[in-house]
């Protein structure tokens, strides 16, 4: 799983690793610490805006949902199941890619999970790198307004974050930048499932 992200790379970074310019400089932090049960914004790239970085909310909400409410269970989307979800079938072409620099992970000491240890997990070279999500734009109803959504594409973990996430032993996909094109090119989602770049886990 991963509800906790980070990106803290200055945006001339973030723009020259992608390729892409930040479509609104003002919303873009390069000091950010996320929790996703906030339903914070974060920068990605959609495949209907490749050379842009955007800004969308964590919490994918379907274009058929009466309410924000179902956000609350769409941070995160298992790659195993993505065409048997109500919440997700519908949007398996809608792809982007949720940019980061490092997500947090909390390994159980104890068979309950009363003691944990907080891991940050990072690219080994310390860059910026992407997530594979999904995306929706739904419009609230009452309101008019279009609230631009995604959700973290998540398979079996490897071997580290079966170490690391040792109760759930799930990981978020990290695609390895030269496939990011592929997946937002709409390649088949199968092909993603083993998708991971060489991760360092630091104690924190």
């Amino acid at each position: 799983m991963c509800f906790h992200s980070q990106q803290t790379k200055k945006a001339i970074i973030v723009e020259k690793r992608f390729n892409a310019k930040i479509e609104n400089s003002s919303m873009f932090n390069d000091n950010a610490i996320y929790n996703a049960f906030t339903y914070p914004i974060t920068p990605v790239i959609t495949d209907k805006a490749t050379d842009l970085i955007m800004q969308y909310h964590w919490g994918l909400i379907p274009n058929w949902a009466k309410d924000e409410s179902i956000r609350a269970y769409t941070l995160n989307a298992r790659i195993e199941t993505l065409s048997e979800k109500p919440s997700f079938k519908g949007v398996i072409k809608n792809r982007c890619l949720i940019i980061a620099d490092g997500f947090n992970e909390w390994q159980w000491l104890d068979k309950k999970g009363t003691k944990k240890q907080k891991y940050l997990l990072t690219h080994k070279s310390n860059e910026p790198f992407a997530f594979a999500g999904l995306y929706s734009d739904w419009v609230d109803k009452s309101t008019g307004e279009i609230r631009n959504t995604y959700t973290i594409v998540t398979t079996h973990a490897n071997d580290l974050m079966s170490e690391i996430h040792n109760s759930k032993k799930r990981m978020p996909i990290i695609l390895k930048p030269e496939r990011e094109h592929l997946w937002l090119s709409g390649a088949t989602i199968e092909d993603f499932k083993h998708d991971e770049i060489e991760l360092i886990a630091t104690a924190i």
